[in-house]
C-alpha cells in the first residue's frame, strides 16, 4: 500500500510562522497592557489602593481580556476540544505570570524602597516584560495546543475506513432497494 507523507516545513517556514504568532501575541498582549496600566493607574491614583493590590486587580482584568483575544483571534485554529482544561491552564499560567509581575513590583517597593508612582510604574513594566515571556512560552506550549498534523499512515487509515464505510453504505442501499421492490410487488398482488 502506498502512503503519502506530508513534507516537513523548513526551518525558515517555522520561524516565519513563529514570528507571525509572536506579532499577534504582542498585539493581544499590548491591548492587555493598555487595560492593565489603565486599571492600575485608576486603582493607584483614583481608588488609592496599595500598589500590590492595584497590580493584582489590574492584572486580573487584563487576564480576562487577553483570554478573549488569544482564544478567538490568535489561537482560534488550535484544539479547543477541552475548553475546561484550556481555561484552567490559562488561569494557572496567567496567575504565575501575575506572581512574577507582582514579585518584581513588591521587590522594588518593599526591598529597594522605590515608592513614587513613576518608579512603581517602571517596576511594573519590568515585571510585566518578564511575565510576558513566561506567558508566551507557556500558552503556546501547554494551553493553546496545536492540532497535530496527521501522519501519512493516519491519512491512509482514514481513507481506507472511508472506503470501507462507502462500500458498506452501498450494500445497505442495495438491500433497502431490494426490500422496497419486494414490498411494491406484495402491494401490487394484494390489489
Amino acid at each position: 500500500m502506498a502512503t503519502t507523507t506530508a513534507s516537513e516545513p523548513s526551518l525558515a517556514q517555522k520561524l516565519r510562522g513563529l514570528s507571525g504568532e509572536a506579532v499577534k501575541f504582542g498585539l493581544v498582549g499590548l491591548s492587555g497592557v493598555v487595560v492593565n496600566f489603565a486599571v492600575f493607574w485608576v486603582c493607584l491614583n483614583g481608588l488609592h489602593l496599595a500598589s500590590l493590590r492595584s497590580n493584582i486587580a489590574a492584572t486580573l482584568v487584563a487576564i480576562a481580556t487577553n483570554y478573549l483575544g488569544y482564544r478567538y483571534w490568535l489561537y482560534r485554529d488550535r484544539d479547543a476540544a477541552s475548553r475546561k482544561r484550556e481555561i484552567t491552564l490559562f488561569l494557572v499560567f496567567s496567575g504565575a505570570g501575575m506572581l512574577i509581575e507582582t514579585g518584581v513590583l513588591g521587590f522594588s517597593v518593599y526591598v529597594l524602597g522605590l515608592s513614587s508612582h513613576f518608579q512603581q510604574l517602571a517596576a511594573k513594566v519590568l515585571g510585566l516584560g518578564l511575565g510576558t515571556v513566561f506567558r508566551f512560552i507557556s500558552y503556546r506550549t501547554w494551553v493553546f495546543k496545536a492540532v497535530p498534523e496527521p501522519t501519512g499512515e493516519q491519512l491512509a487509515a482514514a481513507r481506507a475506513e472511508a472506503a470501507q464505510d462507502a462500500a458498506q453504505d452501498s450494500g445497505v442501499v442495495a438491500q433497502a432497494e431490494l426490500m422496497l421492490a419486494a414490498e411494491q410487488i406484495r402491494y401490487a398482488k394484494a390489489e
